[in-house]
């Protein structure tokens, strides 16, 4: 019994050290809440199209689709390509899209939804900045007035290009 007792006597918890933890920790949260300042989200809310087996209640009168091809921008009615926008040199020409979009808008005031489809290996930027011309529209107005900005069609789908 004896001998027991010994055992338990010579072998002590050892202390833990958390020393290079707490180096740690000085060096890392500095360093992540000063990039935690550069870090920007945006988060964009889209609609993603309904399933083929779902039954649409209230189908509006005109649907606005804009397709992002390689070489090109069209505008269609759903059945047909009403606008097409050729691309100025390796950009899209998102002017002439926004102004184009303004006639349908000026024609369908109260429609605001759009659908944006996209065909594949388009960079996501081009889809981001067609997306944004979609949603609103930025006036300039005389000098010395702020940009003034119409909303044109704020509630986007997206979705492949046929």
């Amino acid at each position: 019994m004896s001998r027991l007792n010994r055992h338990k006597r010579d072998k002590e918890t050892p202390e833990v050290d958390v020393t290079t933890f707490l180096n740690l920790m000085v060096v890392l949260i500095p360093f992540l809440l000063v990039t935690a300042v550069f870090s920007r989200i945006t988060v964009m809310e889209l609609n993603l199209p309904t399933s083929a087996g779902g039954q649409i209640v209230n189908k509006p009168a005109v649907t606005i689709e804009v397709i992002v091809r390689k070489t090109r921008l069209e505008i269609g009615d759903s059945k047909k390509v009403v606008v097409t926008i050729p691309m100025l040199g390796t950009k899209y020409d998102l002017g002439k899209l926004s102004e184009s979009l303004m006639e349908i808008k000026n024609t369908y005031s109260d429609k605001q939804d759009a659908t944006v489809l996209v065909e594949p290996d388009i960079e996501y930027e081009d889809v981001i900045h067609v997306m944004d011309a979609v949603r609103s529209l930025q006036v300039k107005q005389a000098e010395g007035e702020p940009v003034k900005k119409i909303i044109l069609f704020p509630e986007i789908t997206i979705g492949a290009a046929p």
